[in-house]
């Protein structure tokens, strides 16, 4: 047996020392092959191995990913020694950007301006039916309102105030009182009323307004006034819609989901300042969403979505009682800056410091050495800039708080050179008439503007009562829109070209009469009166500088909103003041006063009858006198009957 177990183990060692001989013969064998193949094999060879990271590049075209020429791979190959494992996807480069920014302007009334900018752009194609299931940095519940209703361009404002332009001058981003939103949708909308109506509801969901309210009555669909911002070939004002709602009231509600749509939210960046009880204690606060395609490069030849979420806010710092006017971040938010956006490319805070180059106005500290010049609205402007990306802006401190000591309140603001005013003049409550002002203060050129007026229909106008004057003298329009209005369908839209002269005061009348309503139509607070929304003025002013036509240059996003194509001049758009109009207004205390009567009667009426049916009478005998009764009880005592 053990001898059978020998021969067994002896076998075993045989084969395997075969097995060994076996693998290093193929081994030997196929290096000779290999170095024996012809030239044709290896360059086939090449090519599959060059053609594999070519299909691997087409997984992630829709990234951009740099391409080396053949030269320059070729080149580095030689000099560069091969890498063991080679990467099996390139790194692909971020589709979106964020950047924020806030300007802060002092203002020559002793107010302060504060304008915050936040862009998100997005590497994506909404419009070719395209479902996008990835959000990063963009809004999810925008993207799916973008995708869902076929929206091309999207503008809403929720504003509290008037934006007094003779004090403050032009706003970077005009807003007028209430709310307001206009859209473009694609031309591959079928039924645009259906959609702007289920857009509002959505919309009113979205930002906690009552966007609800918009319907038929105060829609227009304006012909020349509101033009795409964006990158559009549709000029069908078919696709167009818009609507204000100038009643309405801005809270904390609005300000709450606006902040949540920004990629950090209000948890870290320039958004930790918007804190909801300072914002609304000031003069003036404004708060708007615009989405539009844009183009990345000159060529246009790859365009992005921009969300640019806007707020503006005037606060009024001036103290008399104090004697003294200052101001600082920590004064005007109860909040400091610590860190910015870590999702943002770019944070920056940029002061006003133009009507300031020697500092013989205010003192701005901590001091700053970068400076920047951007022209905002047709003049150059100069900004002291600090970037909040930069550890070195926070000092040791970890913490930035913008002082300003002013020291003389000299200066002059440069008055502004389009303004508007509106108001109603009459008595009665039966007819009105509706000015409108305009004012060119430019001292030697003319340029034309484009009035629009949306007026409900419960405001009759009488069209041919329309009159333009300028300086006395008529003033004829070269273009009129009137599309009458329908009762309790659609308002009258109204839109004129006129030209203003230099140095002048153009006034648009038209007469009107008040409408009676049904007196479910009047609101619960009827006496006070119906709003009517702000005039639109829109123009293109000169300028004093020449304008950057150049869109995709890398400029500061308070002075790229409105695209601009001519050197000589930039766009403007002015709102006038809303209207309060008093209707007739029936007697609403006249319910009140009737039920009171009515249940006075009833009382007293029905509960006699009631209580003559009802009560029975008894003959009651008449009670003792007081002496009497003393008499009884003594007679009592005594044991004598009593009287």
């Amino acid at each position: 047996m053990a001898a059978l177990r020998c021969s067994y183990s002896a076998l075993l060692l045989i084969l395997c020392s075969l097995s060994v001989f076996t693998v290093a013969d193929s081994q030997e064998s196929t290096l000779t092959d290999h170095h024996a193949t012809s030239p044709q094999t290896a360059t086939e060879k090449a090519t599959q191995t060059a053609e594999q990271p070519a299909v691997e590049e087409r997984r992630w075209e829709a990234t951009e990913v740099e391409e080396e020429t053949p030269g320059d791979a070729t080149a580095d190959t030689q000099d560069a020694p091969a890498p063991e494992t080679a990467a099996p996807f390139p790194v692909p480069k971020p589709k979106d950007d964020f950047q924020e920014e806030l300007v802060i302007r002092p203002l020559h009334s002793g107010d302060i301006y504060a304008s915050f900018q936040f862009r998100t752009l997005w590497e994506t194609d909404f419009m070719k039916g395209n479902k996008v299931s990835h959000y990063r940095l963009f809004p999810k519940s925008l993207g799916q309102v973008i995708s869902k209703f076929s929206v091309r361009e999207l503008h809403i404002s929720f504003t509290q105030g008037y934006w007094r332009t003779m004090q403050w001058g032009q706003p970077f981003l005009p807003a007028p009182p209430g709310a307001e939103l206009w859209v473009w949708f694609q031309d591959s909308v079928t039924d645009v009323d259906g959609t702007w109506k289920e857009l509002t509801n959505v919309l009113s969901g979205i930002f906690c307004a009552s966007l609800n309210f918009i319907d038929s009555t105060n829609t227009v669909q304006p012909s020349a006034s509101f033009k795409p911002l964006g990158i559009s070939n549709v000029s069908d004002h078919r696709f167009l819609r818009y609507a204000t709602l100038p009643r309405e009231i801005v809270c904390t509600e609005n300000l709450t989901p606006w902040k949540k749509l920004l990629p950090c939210g209000s948890k870290a960046g320039l958004a930790v300042l918007l804190k909801s009880e300072k914002l609304f204690h000031s003069s003036f606060h404004s708060q708007a969403v615009h989405i539009r395609p844009v183009c990345q490069d000159w060529q246009c030849k790859t365009t992005s979505w921009e969300l640019r979420q806007t707020l503006n806010v005037v606060f009024d710092l001036y103290t008399p009682g104090q004697g003294k006017r200052e101001w600082s971040l920590f004064k005007m938010f109860s909040r400091t800056l610590t860190e910015a956006c870590p999702l943002a490319s770019s944070s920056k805070i940029y002061i006003d410091i133009t009507d300031n180059p020697e500092g013989e106005q205010f003192e701005l500290s901590p001091a700053t050495p970068l400076l920047s010049q951007a022209v905002v609205l047709g003049d150059r402007r100069t900004f002291s800039v600090y970037d909040l990306t930069q550890p070195i802006t926070f000092g040791t401190a970890r913490s930035l708080n913008l002082l300003i000591r002013w020291k003389s309140s000299e200066g002059h603001m440069l008055r502004p050179l389009l303004h508007g005013e509106r108001y109603v003049a009459g008595y009665g409550l039966q007819t009105g008439e509706i000015h409108t002002l305009m004012y060119n203060n430019h001292p030697y050129r003319s340029f034309p503007v484009l009035l629009l007026d949306s007026v409900p229909w419960y405001l009759r106008l009488y069209i041919h009562t329309l009159t333009v004057t300028s300086k006395g003298k008529d003033n004829t329009p070269s273009y009129i829109h009137y599309q009458p209005s329908k009762d309790r369908v659609r308002p009258h839209l109204l839109e004129m070209l006129v030209q203003l002269p230099p140095n002048s005061v153009t006034e648009v009348t038209v007469q009107f009469e008040r409408a009676l309503l049904k007196w479910t139509e009047y609101t619960p607070d009827p006496n006070h009166g119906f709003y009517v929304g702000s005039s639109v003025i829109s123009s293109l002013v000169p300028s004093i500088v020449a304008m950057d036509t150049n869109s995709t240059v890398e400029q500061p996003l308070f002075s790229s909103f409105f695209p601009c194509k001519e050197e000589s001049s930039y766009f403007v758009r002015v709102y006038t003041e809303p209207l309060l109009v008093n209707l007739p207004t029936p007697d609403f205390s006249m319910p009140y006063n009737v039920i009171c009567l009515t249940c006075t009667v009833v009382a007293v009426g029905y509960g006699s009858l009631y209580n003559l049916l009802t009560r029975s009478f008894q003959i009651e005998e008449p009670s003792p006198g007081l002496a009497k009764r003393i008499a009884n009880v003594i007679r009592k005592m005594r044991g004598v009957p009593p009287l």
